[in-house]
């Protein structure tokens, strides 16, 4: 189970999406080639380590290395991110920066361009204390056909999912919360998702 404290893994969510949950404190963004070394590769023309973005509490700082617009305007040596923030990269690639629930540090960040991850993911979370995925519009992971919110969390011992529906993790029914594992398959009424280790290209 501690395999799941690792930084990187792929959330796969049936019916809405693929996403890249990044768990440091920092994640860089750059070129998608083996040597940029970067968390979130992007199939772009940008530099192979573009910018980084680090959170601080509960707010998140954005430090650009290659040429980077926000909302805009050239982005500064370190620019404090809001809600809503476009960050727009060379070549094109426009990302932008989500924190839609007001009790979790955990952010968001989806494309506003047609470029993606390598290996392709629908958007990027930065995860801080926990993820919510379900109904609501503040929901990390929009899941509008589910009957309740499902919250992935961090505890000491590794991931964990916490839902007031009964739920079936590797084909065993477990009580919440629950321990999930590096590639876990959760199922419950009306709702399903699965971890995969981030594979290198």
């Amino acid at each position: 189970m501690n395999d799941m404290l690792a930084d990187r893994f792929q959330l796969w969510v049936d019916s809405v999406g693929g996403y890249l949950v990044c768990r440091g404190e920092k994640i860089t963004i750059g070129q998608a080639i083996p040597a940029a070394g970067v968390d979130v590769p992007i199939m772009g023309d940008i530099s192979r380590r573009h910018l980084s973005i680090r959170r601080e509490g509960e707010s998140y700082l954005l430090f650009p290395r290659g040429e980077t617009l926000l909302d805009g305007r050239t982005a500064g040596a370190a620019d404090y991110l809001r809600d809503g923030a476009l960050i727009e990269l060379t070549g094109g690639v426009k990302l932008r920066f989500r924190k839609p629930h007001p009790l979790s540090a955990t952010a968001r960040i989806d494309f506003e361009s047609r470029h993606r991850t390598q290996p392709r993911c629908d958007a990027v979370l930065l995860m801080a204390d926990a993820a919510v995925l379900g109904p609501k519009t503040n929901a990390h992971i929009a899941c509008r056909g589910w009957p309740a919110e499902v919250v992935l969390f961090a505890a000491r011992e590794g991931l964990r999912v916490r839902c007031d529906r009964s739920m079936t993790i590797d084909g065993t029914v477990r009580r919440s919360p629950a321990a999930l594992r590096h590639n876990s398959q959760v199922v419950g009424e009306g709702f399903s998702f699965s971890l995969e280790p981030v594979t290198e290209s």
